[in-house]
């Protein structure tokens, strides 16, 4: 597998946000967003570090940190993720990845239950609605969904949504009050706040977080977080490794 980055550091989005958080960074995407944050992990000469996922387990596990987040790129591209991803989940890892709404997650979704199954099987609790797990019986999803300013909306699947529960999360990187207007289209047309965590987040620099504060206000979105990159507000925006 192509690692490029790992390391440990805080979770900067997300339902983990400020947890500490293992990172694991693949080569290569599917897409080229206009905003990409990463986009040096894409290109084809970017220096990379063959691993097994069975090196990538020992290194996890020699951190003693017990959230794993599986990034990129577009981790699920990489050839056998999936057994990466038993794996993980076998040695009792809270296993995130961060996927970009381009990749069909059909086949990462195992023992889906429902949730009132999943809450029985595995001890959980329910609070407002969202159920807590003691124990992923998968791993939980951070999808993108890319708006018209990413210039890359025409390769987003739809059918993940129906995919989706109430551990995971869409996040809807908004760069735009065009980008706004469209996030708050898909979040009604898909009734995703029922379904899962609904976030929206800045493209750094291109929009000013109290806009979209306002435009929240304006549109009465209940259920919608704003959730800034906490990463880019402790570091330097465009340092690595964090």
């Amino acid at each position: 597998m192509k690692v490029v980055e790992k390391f440990v550091s805080i979770n900067g989005e997300g339902t983990r946000a400020g947890e500490l958080a293992v990172f694991i960074r693949f080569k290569g995407c599917n897409l080229a967003c206009s905003y990409c944050d990463t986009m040096w992990a894409n290109e084809k000469d970017c220096p990379f570090t063959e691993m097994s996922q069975e090196e990538i387990l020992d290194y996890v596990k020699s951190t003693g940190v017990k959230n794993v987040t599986l990034t990129g790129g577009e981790p699920l591209l990489q050839e056998g993720v999936d057994r990466l991803i038993d794996l993980l989940l076998d040695s009792d890892l809270r296993v995130e990845i961060e996927t970009n709404g381009a990749v069909d997650l059909k086949p990462f979704i195992r023992n889906s239950v429902s949730d009132s199954e999943n809450k029985a099987a595995m001890g959980g609790s329910e609070e407002n609605g969202r159920i807590l797990s003691t124990k992923s019986k998968r791993p939980v999803f951070t999808m993108d969904y890319k708006l018209p300013g990413s210039k890359c909306e025409s390769r987003m699947l739809h059918s993940n949504f129906e995919l989706l529960d109430k551990q995971d999360t869409v996040k809807f990187v908004s760069g735009s009050i065009e980008d706004l207007d469209r996030a708050k289209n898909i979040i009604e047309t898909y009734d995703l706040t029922n379904r899962c965590h609904t976030y929206l987040s800045p493209v750094f620099g291109s929009i000013e977080p109290v806009d979209m504060v306002d435009y929240m206000i304006k549109n009465n979105m209940n259920d919608v977080r704003l959730q800034i990159q906490l990463h880019k507000v402790i570091w330097d925006p465009n340092k690595r490794g964090v």
